[in-house]
């Protein structure tokens, strides 16, 4: 995105930043920067609507009143607690602070961006998806109304701009190859959405903390590899990303930085510093000076063999079937 960053570690946008003492912790054990938690414009709508609700439940109690129902307008929907928080979240420390922006209407993304700005943020990370609700949606129409998006936000604001992508599109390099067109500062990839699950005693949908697992990391391990030395823009890899460890991997494949969530609420912050150490530990013991020294060294660009970026599935091609059952104790 342009920002010259101590390390590639930010810690994502999440519940944990909007406390102040978090993130001066979050400072404090090295993080290079902080992505504060996102503006929902749908929960702004709800919220409003439910207050609305609230102060006019019983104006039109009276002889003559023709409803008992409360008057569904609202009033313009109003961010100013949340970027009062972001203001507060960007004096409080001195590494970047990205904002990070979920809007439902078309219209609003540049509206919000735009007081975004004003709050003092280093950029603004746009999160883009869609979800397989309609079995008629045209994939054409929404990745292409998405880019026009970004395309607006990009030409009303003066700050770097990235778009952090859930992987459900119909071709996603092909978004990531229109956006990185289209002028995107950096790719956050993938975003990681609320996934359903359901009881099976009480036949009722559930709602489980959706914290990844490190095996979680090699979707966006294979993306940043297939997109190194192909795109301008940066490519921030996202989810599963625990340990210092799947930092590494991350570089190896191309990405220039990562985002850790999960790490944080399952280790807790202390975990950014075991994660620094364990990169410069590893770094020392290969005998490597920077980063750039080996970033994308095992990227598809770099890699003589197609098989780790070509192969989707025919595990049994490298394994044989007989070593997977052992590995997984079906054998012996």
């Amino acid at each position: 995105m342009g920002l010259e960053l101590k390390n590639p570690i930010i810690v994502g946008a999440s519940n944990l930043v909007t406390n102040i003492d978090n993130l001066k912790k979050i400072e404090e054990k090295g993080a290079a920067a902080v992505v504060y938690k996102t503006l929902f414009e749908e929960q702004i709508t709800l919220e409003n609507l439910e207050m609305y609700e609230l102060k006019t439940e019983y104006e039109e109690r009276n002889a003559e009143m023709i409803t008992l129902f409360p008057n569904s307008k609202t009033g313009p929907q109003d961010p100013r607690e949340h970027l009062l928080n972001l203001r507060k979240a960007k004096e409080a420390v001195s590494i970047p602070v990205l904002a990070s922006l979920n809007a439902i209407v078309d219209e609003t993304w540049v509206g919000y961006a735009k007081m975004i700005e004003q709050t003092g943020v280093d950029g603004i990370e746009l999160n883009f998806y869609t979800l397989p609700e309609k079995i008629d949606d045209v994939n054409t129409d929404i990745e292409r109304n998405q880019v026009k998006i970004f395309q607006d936000v990009k030409a009303a604001v003066r700050i770097p701009v990235s778009v952090k992508l859930s992987p459900f599109y119909t071709i996603p390099l092909t978004l990531i190859s229109s956006l990185d067109k289209a002028k995107a500062d950096g790719l956050v990839l993938f975003n990681r959405l609320f996934q359903p699950d359901i009881n099976t005693q009480t036949e009722l949908h559930v709602f489980p903390y959706n914290l990844s697992s490190s095996d979680d990391h090699r979707l966006p391990l294979r993306f940043a590899g297939l997109l190194y030395g192909n795109i301008n823009a940066s490519v921030c890899a996202n989810s599963g990303i625990l340990n210092g460890h799947d930092v590494i991997k991350m570089l190896l494949a191309g990405a220039d930085s990562v985002e850790v969530v999960s790490a944080l609420y399952k280790n807790g912050i202390d975990i950014i510093a075991v994660m620094i150490k364990e990169l410069e530990g590893w770094m020392d013991s290969k005998g490597y000076d920077t980063i750039e020294s080996f970033r994308g060294k095992l990227s598809r660009k770099n890699t003589a063999s197609e098989l780790p970026y070509h192969r989707a599935q025919y595990i049994d091609f490298m394994m044989g079937t007989s070593e997977i059952l052992k590995k997984y104790k079906a054998i012996r």
